[in-house]
């Protein structure tokens, strides 16, 4: 959803309910948003330095772990499941998700992907520990890039953690910004 500082996002999760996404926002429009939240696991992100959005905060708030914004032109991938496993791709309220399965049917990684215009933004790509470096991660980047060209998506925009970012540059995405963040977590009366 557009609002005045940038988007809203239902995330939906329990640590991280819903995120506001600073656009072109400045610190007067910031600290209203961030005056008017009341809820805990409630994100705010920026495309700024720390030092910058810092002070905006009172101690209700935590920081994130570092991010960048990230940006592809999307090209059709090759890449496919390793023996043993299996990508199923859904797509539902112009989400695509994709999820990487076990022969035994557990769930071993996924991601999913948002659909708005000409750019997909991929999020929430995780592996599963105990299958992690097996290349399911760019068997999702690669399964979601591919839905994504399908649906008309020509450039693809993520928030990488210090960790994705080593993925995603193997994968040929360029930092374009510091992605900083804060959650609300209000102490308890």
């Amino acid at each position: 959803m557009d609002a005045p500082w940038g988007l809203s996002i239902q995330v939906g999760q329990r640590a991280q309910r819903v995120r506001h996404v600073l656009l072109d926002a400045d610190a007067e429009t910031a600290r209203g948003l961030i005056g008017s939240v009341t809820g805990p696991a409630t994100c705010v992100k920026g495309f700024l330095a720390p030092d910058v959005m810092t002070p905006w905060f009172s101690p209700a708030w935590e920081p994130t772990d570092p991010g960048f914004l990230m940006a592809v032109d999307l090209r059709p991938s090759a890449v496919r499941a390793p023996r043993g496993y299996s990508a199923t791709t859904e797509t539902a309220d112009g989400v695509i998700g994709v999820r990487i399965l076990t022969a035994d049917g557990e769930l071993a990684a996924r991601g999913q992907v948002g659909l708005t215009g000409a750019a997909g933004v991929f999020d929430q790509i995780v592996t599963e520990e105990a299958h992690r470096r097996l290349g399911l991660g760019t068997v999702v980047m690669g399964a979601l890039t591919d839905a994504a060209i399908e649906s008309g998506a020509t450039t693809g925009l993520l928030g990488a953690t210090v960790q994705g970012r080593a993925l995603y540059e193997t994968l040929d995405w360029k930092v374009l910004a510091p992605l900083t963040g804060f959650i609300h977590q209000p102490v308890a009366p």
